[in-house]
């Protein structure tokens, strides 16, 4: 009888499924919306789990999952975008693309959506820092809503393909999925991190 009532209190993987995958699309909606999560971190270690278990099932899970997660946000932020932009007095989710768009990065991001268009919103997601200011240059360019989502559905499948594959690298090389979720996140912060410093240090070896 206590056995059987212990069995009860510890979560199966179906009930931990059923509460990681709604987790993660709702943490990487989040993060598309506000961008202060780490979601890249996120799907990294949900594929490092996924590893661990039922792959491939769990991981063309975390896939689906991610990437709709992602486009759904990138499409409601971008709408939300279009709003300010028609608005007299804006909108705080526009200066807030504002604020996180330095005058360089924008102005980067606006010659080359004049130079290949569309295709640019296909890379912006893969260059840490880079998706919105690609955001920004569109909203500006007034790009319609479905243009910017024909363009960002590919994104968004290959940052996750990215990150998931992160994980998977992650999981391969440590047996305890913890190993692993460490190992992503690590690897995750040094991509996103990298470009930053880079660009700082030569900033400062030119001044």
């Amino acid at each position: 009888m206590y056995l059987a009532a212990a069995t009860t209190l510890v979560p199966t993987e179906s009930t931990q499924q059923a509460v990681g995958y709604p987790s993660l699309f709702l943490l990487v909606l989040i993060g598309a919306l506000v961008p202060v999560v780490p979601t890249g971190a996120l799907v990294s270690s949900a594929a490092v789990v996924a590893f661990h278990r039922t792959a491939p099932f769990s991981l063309a899970l975390v896939f689906g999952v991610a990437a709709l997660a992602a486009f759904l946000g990138d499409v409601a932020l971008y709408w939300l975008g279009r709003r300010g932009m028609r608005s007299k007095n804006g909108s705080r989710w526009l200066e807030n693309l504002r604020g996180r768009a330095p005058e360089d990065r924008l102005a980067q991001a606006q010659e080359k959506l004049n130079e290949h268009g569309i295709a640019v919103l296909t890379l912006s997601r893969l260059v840490p820092a880079g998706r919105i200011p690609v955001m920004l240059a569109c909203l500006l360019a007034r790009m319609p809503l479905r243009e910017f989502a024909r363009g960002d559905a590919p994104a968004c499948l290959a940052w996750t393909a990215t990150y998931q594959l992160i994980g998977i690298v992650g999981g391969s090389l440590f047996p305890k999925p913890w190993e692993g979720v460490v190992a992503a996140i690590v690897l995750t912060v040094v991509i996103s991190t990298a470009p930053g410093l880079w660009r700082r240090m030569r900033r400062a070896a030119t001044s």
